[in-house]
């Protein structure tokens, strides 16, 4: 199938714009060729994964844009780095000396190109983002997830180097998640039959999200039984874990996201699994790697913790400190924190002991120090991840576990909660 070119695509394929845009036209290009594009379909928005660090040739490409003028043809926002600008203390220079310099390079670097610097993987907890409909490039799996599945935007998951190639040409391949025919369902998965107070727990949608994406794998599922009540970060949590589980860059939610609004919208018939409380069992046993015991640190915010979230966390400590000597660690855009700070929230959590970072995630290598041994978790994307990234023990569990296990110094499980039970 050939694609066709636009003559300002067309004129920065050959360079006419200068050698960053022919760079960038020419891997948006090459990617359209390898998807079946026909064309190619105007973005008004990105967000990139490339300003996060893994090694030196994503400092290379960087400065090579940035040497040859490079500048983001519409609002693209930056995913969170392997290093903390704001917070440099969090990953000791002496621990991963190349890794951090590094880095730090390459988030300076998109800055200085004028990407906006939100470093944040939960873009869609910032004000001005896109709205339904809308044609987007994103990079980060949550994100693209998110984007795609609650606010019904159009996006694949664009890889390192092309995501920014997108956000300079303001382009991407006509294909996939942009097109009606790829946003359909391959699968209906049916969480109705759960009972309805584990589908109003908020544990639920961590395990929602793990054990669809188990099942889906890379297609598109819709999901029935999803509480309309539910908050925006519980469908944050789904689409967390969706695709971290199964690498699922859209679902639907029947009745709660806005393509489906009734299964025969999205879903034609075929494939259909129902969910058992044991499939939720089966996945907390899987997210919880320790045994229950003394605790080494508390890690909260992955992705990035938002507004409601740290008022619940502040609830739910209900004016405590958090035990001594344990670090308990919540990760958070700058944004969000600045928010939160304006409304008194990150002091009151600062007199409690907790930490609040910005720019970065903590499952990542190299290891923020504060987090080794038992870590407890609320979010099944981090404790999916962490035990291989920094060799750590897990338990996961609800924020309200998280906060008294934070308090007492040890792992605490409500005697309340079905898992319990």
């Amino acid at each position: 199938m050939s694609l066709g070119l636009t003559d300002d695509e067309r004129g920065m394929l050959a360079g006419d714009r200068g050698p960053a845009l022919k760079l960038a036209m020419g891997l948006v290009a090459k990617a359209a060729k390898i998807m079946g594009a026909e064309r190619l379909v105007p973005v008004s928005f990105a967000h990139i994964d490339a300003c996060f660090y893994t090694g030196q040739s994503h400092v290379d490409f960087a400065r090579y844009l940035a040497d040859h003028g490079a500048k983001p043809a519409v609002i693209t926002w930056t995913n969170n780095g392997v290093v903390s600008l704001a917070n440099p203390e969090l990953r000791d220079e002496r621990d991963d000396p190349g890794m951090v310099r590094g880095a730090r390079a390459v988030m300076e670097l998109y800055a200085a190109m004028g990407f906006v610097p939100t470093w944040t993987c939960a873009p869609y907890q910032l004000s001005g983002g896109p709205g339904l409909g809308d044609h987007i490039a994103a990079g980060e799996s949550n994100a693209v997830s998110y984007y795609n599945s609650v606010v019904g935007a159009r996006t694949n998951k664009y890889g390192d180097y092309l995501d920014v190639a997108c956000a300079l040409t303001g382009k991407a391949p006509y294909a996939g998640l942009h097109l009606d025919e790829g946003r359909r369902a391959g699968l209906h998965i049916d969480a109705g039959t759960l009972p309805e107070n584990w589908r109003g727990d908020d544990l639920f949608p961590h395990l929602l999200g793990y054990v669809a994406g188990r099942i889906a794998g890379t297609r598109v599922p819709v999901i029935s039984g999803i509480p309309k009540a539910t908050p925006l970060y519980g469908l944050k949590a789904v689409s967390s874990a969706v695709a971290a589980a199964g690498g699922v860059e859209l679902w639907h939610g029947l009745g709660v996201t806005p393509e489906a609004p009734a299964l025969e919208c999205v879903f034609a018939g075929g494939e259909t699994h129902v969910l058992h409380t044991d499939d939720l069992r089966r996945a907390h046993r899987d997210l919880s790697t320790a045994r229950d015991g003394p605790l080494d640190a508390v890690a909260l915010g992955t992705p990035h913790f938002g507004l409601e979230e740290f008022r619940a966390l502040v609830r739910l400590l209900d004016g405590r400190r958090v035990k001594t000597g344990l670090p308990v660690i919540v990760t958070t855009s700058r944004a969000v924190r600045a928010i939160a700070a304006e409304q008194g929230l990150i002091t009151t959590l600062e007199k409690a002991g907790v930490q609040t970072p910005v720019d970065v995630c903590s499952y990542y290598s190299p290891r923020i120090r504060a987090l080794k041994g038992r870590v407890m978790t609320n979010a099944a994307k981090w404790a999916y991840y962490a035990p291989g990234m920094l060799g750590v023990e897990v338990a996961f569990g609800s924020l309200k576990e998280c906060a008294e296990s934070a308090v007492r110094g040890e792992v605490w499980r409500d005697p309340a909660s079905w898992v319990a039970a």
